[in-house]
């Protein structure tokens, strides 16, 4: 009887025994259910939310690092300077604070006794000022005007222009400019100013020394140094064979040549980072003219090659004379920068062309494609190339 009535006891306790078990068994299976249906906790959000963003992040160097450093990009577009308006032409004109770089510019006329002012041989009439047509150029001097002329009509003229790879503080660079000027030539000029990143390392490639002015003449297939050489070769090839006595004096043309630059030492010499302009810029000038020289002198610290002005020149003929580029420009660079530069010393017909063209004659004269303007006034325009094409704004 004791073992009967025991045994609903040990059947009921067993039973409560697997209930017991069956809970504990489940218990984990529960749990992540539970879980799953859990709000996300804001810890979780915060982190993932950082997360996403994180991928698409895009450094970029600061105009203080390293990286700023390199060539720039060159603009998609240029304008002219907010509120620019082309000044006036003012023959003779110096501006305030501009007298002490016209007398350092000029000292190069007395020095070079005036090489570099007339073309092969310059010839002046003084006649009546009726005897002058009203659309022909004649300079005005008192109560005449000066007709003047020249050989140059009367000498070969090269078919493609002359590349010279010089910079403007370089002496032996002036002679040769000067026998340019005299000849009127068309001439390529590349500028290569110290630290210059592109035409320097060009000569030296073409060359074999970075050696100053060097001579391309693609006509005929000629590549020299040394401006003794490269003046007697432009004299018989595109001259009647003479050198300006100023030209020929050896030792003595290299001192006066050099004690020319003494009033601008060391301008005209060095590279200023610069932007790119897609079309060439076109400048009226001369070597002996001290307005025109402190143009060049921007032009050249800037890199701005300027090309002796040919209307049917092609732009992309020049940039494929060229295998050099900064490191970042154009991944296929079509039309380099170049300037247009039209020389016209005294005695050039260029002066006659210029005249009928802007109903006057002055120079330095430049005509910007890339931004639409046309202006005289040297001071001006050094302030418009720096502005315009400067990469850092000058304090």
């Amino acid at each position: 009887a004791g073992t009967r009535a025991a045994f609903p006891g040990r059947r009921l306790a067993a039973r409560r025994h697997r209930q017991l078990c069956n809970q504990s068994t489940m218990a984990p299976m529960a749990a992540p259910a539970t879980a799953l249906t859990l709000p996300r906790s804001p810890l979780l959000l915060s982190r993932r939310a950082a997360a996403r963003p994180a991928a698409a992040v895009v450094v970029r160097a600061q105009p203080d690092t390293a990286a700023s450093t390199s060539a720039p990009e060159p603009a998609s577009e240029f304008k002219a300077p907010p509120g620019f308006k082309a000044p006036e032409p003012q023959r003779f004109g110096v501006k305030p604070g501009q007298q002490g770089s016209v007398f350092g510019a000029s000292l190069g006329i007395p020095f070079r006794l005036g090489t570099g002012v007339f073309v092969l041989g310059y010839s002046p009439t003084f006649v009546s000022p009726a005897e002058v047509p009203s659309d022909q150029y004649a300079l005005e001097l008192g109560g005449w005007k000066v007709k003047e002329s020249s050989k140059i009509g009367q000498c070969p003229r090269p078919e493609k222009p002359i590349e010279i790879y010089e910079f403007e503080g370089c002496p032996f660079c002036r002679k040769v400019r000067e026998m340019v000027s005299v000849l009127d030539l068309d001439v390529l000029y590349y500028p290569c100013p110290q630290n210059g990143p592109t035409f320097r390392p060009k000569v030296l490639e073409m060359g074999g020394k970075k050696q100053f002015p060097y001579m391309v003449d693609p006509n005929t297939g000629v590549a020299m140094y040394e401006s003794d050489e490269i003046i007697k070769y432009l004299a018989d090839k595109y001259g009647d064979g003479t050198v300006p006595i100023m030209l020929s004096l050896g030792l003595l043309t290299t001192i006066t040549a050099g004690l020319s630059t003494i009033g601008r030492l060391g301008k005209g010499s060095s590279y200023i980072a610069s932007k790119v302009p897609p079309q060439p810029i076109e400048i009226w000038a001369y070597e002996g003219s001290p307005f025109c020289k402190l143009v060049r002198e921007t032009l050249v610290e800037l890199e701005l090659p300027h090309l002796l002005h040919r209307n049917e020149l092609n732009v992309t003929f020049l940039a494929a004379k060229c295998s050099v580029r900064r490191s970042v420009l154009y991944s296929a660079l079509v039309s380099l920068t170049e300037n247009g530069c039209c020389s016209c010393a005294r005695g050039s017909p260029r002066r006659q062309e210029f005249f009928q063209k802007n109903g006057t004659f002055q120079v330095p004269y430049i005509e910007d494609p890339n931004t639409g303007v046309k202006m005289f006034e040297s001071a001006e325009i050094i302030e418009y190339l720096k502005t315009t094409y400067s990469l850092y704004s000058s304090s």
